[in-house]
């Protein structure tokens, strides 16, 4: 299923730099009264101090899906059975890529910090998002995904 591990920086031709050899994949979990499960990022991270979804590398092999699923995971506690994919969004820079797979959630849970790159897991309400510091690539793709949750 998934080989060799991403964990490592993408350096690109104007040398801008992306997490993630094989791609990186991040889950937003929709809630129907909740909202949506965002992230507090960690300081010490990229763009820490920013709420974003949960999410990182790609390991080798690895569907985005999967990568999504499995970070979602280890982040904040989200389990695979309780989720069930509504769509995907891809961002392909050519050499890097980062997909958002949208989920929806089909059996209650409670998500939590689980590991030591969250400051803080929480559900947001739709209408909240924005007023958060976002990550700048959530941030980018938030006005397309909240229309493709609307719709």
């Amino acid at each position: 299923m998934s080989g060799t591990t991403g964990d490592a920086w993408v350096e690109g031709p104007s040398g801008d730099r992306h997490w993630g050899r094989f791609g990186a994949a991040g889950l937003l979990v929709v809630h129907e009264r909740l909202g949506v499960l965002l992230q507090h990022r960690a300081e010490w991270s990229h763009f820490g101090g920013t709420w974003g979804i949960p999410g990182g590398a790609r390991h080798e092999g690895e569907s985005a899906v999967d990568g999504a699923l499995r970070e979602a995971g280890e982040e904040a506690g989200v389990p695979r059975d309780g989720v069930e994919v509504r769509f995907e969004r891809v961002f392909d820079l050519g050499y890097w890529s980062y997909t958002t797979v949208v989920v929806d959630v089909v059996r209650d849970f409670e998500p939590g910090v689980t590991d030591p790159e969250s400051i803080e897991i929480r559900w947001v309400a739709l209408d909240d998002v924005a007023a958060l510091p976002l990550h700048p690539g959530f941030a980018a793709s938030w006005p397309e995904l909240v229309d493709a949750l609307s719709s």
